[in-house]
């Protein structure tokens, strides 16, 4: 059946819910556009100046009076380093939007939809999948978010004007109103901190779901070379041409998207590692059942979800570009002409490697570095 005949399959759909997201940070213009000189681009600035760049710098001119106090600077250094990881995935994906938006644009386009009902079957576990984790990564950062947020009501040090984050500020923030804005102004950040990270993450996360799941949609195009509908004119060889074409699209798709998110990945694996391990020593040291012992736990899951998230999806990759040849097996080539034969086999030869998705080349997105 063509695409003609059937309702275009949206990927972006599934995505919904992170663009909407990413458009309240300040994140996602609108259209097929980059940023411009427009209202949304300032918008954009002064959110991420405001709530971003200021609170990380608040945080990281506080370590420099609590120097002497190990507790308090490694309870403030780790999520210090968070804030600035975000900050400059914030800034490398800003600095690639154009980039980004030109992959939305590629994922829609004719040769990369699903040609039959089964096709269109046979990509719903991928997006199944990506809904799941996505929505692990937002019930822990939600989670997360509530302790860091409520921390000083919950635990009653509000009274004393104790801030959810040490800061320095050129104020006294132990009087009324400075407290309650600086308390509102951290919440704000926080928030908008967040949401960025999980809708940053989550997308990139996408563009690997969407390459597996081109991969199904090849390999199911491969398994039914023989099948020639009566409505179509087209040969073996043409199909196969299609396939072939098909297959180089995906890995120019696999190799624009590396591109765009590999300095993103670098910063995140790095600074996710450092903080589990500081997470792991704050957990030694707080109080079982508080709610700074919650706040600890829920920061080192929704890392771990995180970091599992880029694994997954890269190593499905991985998995999936890996069936290409079998995929060729399983189509009924035996009554093949020789010619169709040999193409059929360059082809083959040509496949035998898998695709890997890898940080700059440093290391591979599989369950293997994620263990």
């Amino acid at each position: 059946m063509d695409v003609e005949k059937m309702e275009r399959f949206n990927w972006k759909k599934t995505i919904n819910p992170n663009i909407i997201m990413l458009k309240i940070v300040g994140l996602w213009p609108a259209g097929d556009e980059s940023y411009g000189l427009n209202i949304y681009t300032l918008y954009a600035i002064v959110t991420i100046f405001f709530f971003q760049a200021c609170h990380v710098f608040f945080q990281t001119a506080n370590l420099y009076f609590i120097i002497d106090d190990l507790k308090a600077v490694t309870g403030t250094f780790y999520i210090v380093l968070m804030d600035i990881s975000i900050l400059l995935k914030t800034y490398y994906f800003t600095k690639n939007m154009a980039n980004i938006k030109q992959l939305m644009i590629t994922v829609d386009s004719d040769l990369f939809q699903p040609r039959t009902p089964e096709q269109r079957a046979l990509v719903q576990p991928n997006l199944r999948a990506w809904k799941t984790l996505a929505g692990a990564f937002w019930f822990l950062a939600v989670g997360c978010g509530f302790f860091w947020n409520f921390f000083p009501i919950l635990d009653k040090t509000y009274k004393d004007y104790r801030l959810p984050f040490f800061g320095w500020y050129p104020y006294s923030t132990k009087t009324s109103p400075q407290y309650e804005i600086t308390y509102l102004h951290q919440v704000l950040a926080i928030n908008f901190t967040s949401m960025a990270n999980v809708n940053i993450n989550t997308l990139i996360a996408a563009l690997n779901m969407y390459v597996g799941s081109q991969f199904d949609l090849l390999c199911d195009n491969l398994r039914n070379l023989h099948e020639l509908s009566e409505d179509s004119s087209e040969t073996v060889s043409e199909r196969l041409k299609k396939c072939i074409y098909h297959h180089n699209e995906i890995l120019k798709f696999a190799d624009y998207a590396n591109q765009v998110y590999s300095s993103l990945l670098i910063v995140e694996f790095f600074v996710d590692g450092v903080s589990i391990g500081m997470t792991m020593f704050n957990l030694t040291v707080a109080v079982p059942l508080s709610s700074e012992f919650y706040l600890y736990l829920g920061y080192v899951n929704g890392v771990t979800v995180e970091i599992f998230m880029y694994c997954w999806f890269g190593n499905e990759v991985e998995i999936k570009s890996n069936k290409l040849p079998y995929a060729v097996f399983e189509c009924d080539w035996t009554e093949f002409t020789s010619e169709e034969k040999k193409n059929l086999i360059i082809f083959v030869l040509r496949v035998q490697k898998p695709l890997q998705i890898s940080a700059f080349g440093l290391f591979y997105l599989s369950l293997e570095t994620f263990v």
